[in-house]
C-alpha cells in the first residue's frame, strides 16, 4: 500500500537518509553516483540525463536496445564483476544494481541508462499476488530509474528492508509491486519479467509500464 508521504522528504531513520550518504556496501557505486548527480549545470538530473541517454528513435545499436527476451545481467561497473546469478542474491536483499546482458555476444545494454535495472530475492511467500506473476522463485526486477526525477534507486534501508533512491528517499516495496512506501516519487517502479534459467536470472518480457521520471 502507498505510505503517507512525509512533508520534510526524510523518509526513515536508516543507515543513509541524504543523497551524499552510502549504506554498507554502496561504496563501489560512487562512481556511478557521482556522475548520475553532476549531469549539466544548473539542470534537473532527469531532464539532462533523459536527453543525453535516450536512444535515437529508431536505434538499432546492441547496446542501447532495450532488455530483449532472454537477456541475462550484468552487475554494474564497480559493484562484482560478471553475470548475476541466484546464488549471488541473499533472500530479503539488499538489491543488486545491474544492465541486461545478450548471453550469447556479452553485448552489456549500458549504452541508455534506462536500461539500469534492480534484482532483489524476495520470500516467494512475501510477495503480492501480482507481483508473484512477474517474478520466479522469490527474484524480482524492477527499472533502477526513479519515477521522481530520474535518480538511481541504489540505496538500502534497513530499517525499512527496502530500496530507496540516492537523490531524494523514496522508499518502494520490492515485494509488492515496487509501490511507494514513502518519499516524493509519484508511482511504482516498472517491473521487468523474470525467469530463472539454470540458475541464471533471465528476461522474460518487456517493461510493465513506462520507465523514466515524470519529467523526463
Amino acid at each position: 500500500m502507498r505510505g503517507r508521504k512525509s512533508d520534510t522528504r526524510a523518509p526513515c531513520a536508516c543507515q543513509s537518509t541524504r543523497p551524499g550518504d552510502r549504506t554498507e556496501g554502496d561504496a563501489g557505486r560512487r562512481g556511478f553516483l557521482r556522475a548520475a548527480l553532476a549531469v549539466g549545470a544548473g539542470l534537473s538530473l532527469a531532464s539532462a540525463a533523459f536527453a543525453e541517454d535516450k536512444p535515437e528513435a529508431g536505434s538499432n545499436a546492441p547496446d542501447e536496445m532495450p532488455p530483449q527476451l532472454g537477456d541475462h545481467f550484468a552487475y554494474v561497473p564497480g559493484d562484482k564483476e560478471g553475470e548475476v546469478k541466484l546464488t549471488d542474491l541473499t533472500v530479503g536483499g539488499p538489491q543488486v544494481l545491474a544492465y541486461p546482458m545478450d548471453p550469447k555476444s556479452g553485448v552489456v545494454r549500458d549504452g541508455s541508462r534506462l536500461n539500469m535495472v534492480i534484482l532483489m530475492r524476495c520470500d516467494p511467500a512475501q510477495l503480492s499476488e501480482e507481483t508473484r506473476a512477474n517474478a520466479d522463485d522469490g527474484v524480482v526486477v524492477y527499472t533502477a530509474v526513479c519515477t521522481h526525477q530520474g535518480c538511481p534507486v541504489s540505496m538500502w534501508s534497513t530499517e525499512r528492508n527496502a530500496p530507496f533512491c540516492s537523490c531524494h528517499g523514496s522508499i518502494f516495496d520490492l515485494k509488492d509491486g515496487a509501490q511507494v512506501l514513502d518519499g516524493p516519487a509519484p508511482r511504482p517502479l516498472p517491473a521487468l519479467p523474470v525467469k530463472i534459467q539454470n540458475g541464471v536470472p533471465t528476461v522474460a518480457g518487456a517493461f510493465i509500464g513506462r520507465v523514466g521520471s515524470e519529467i523526463g
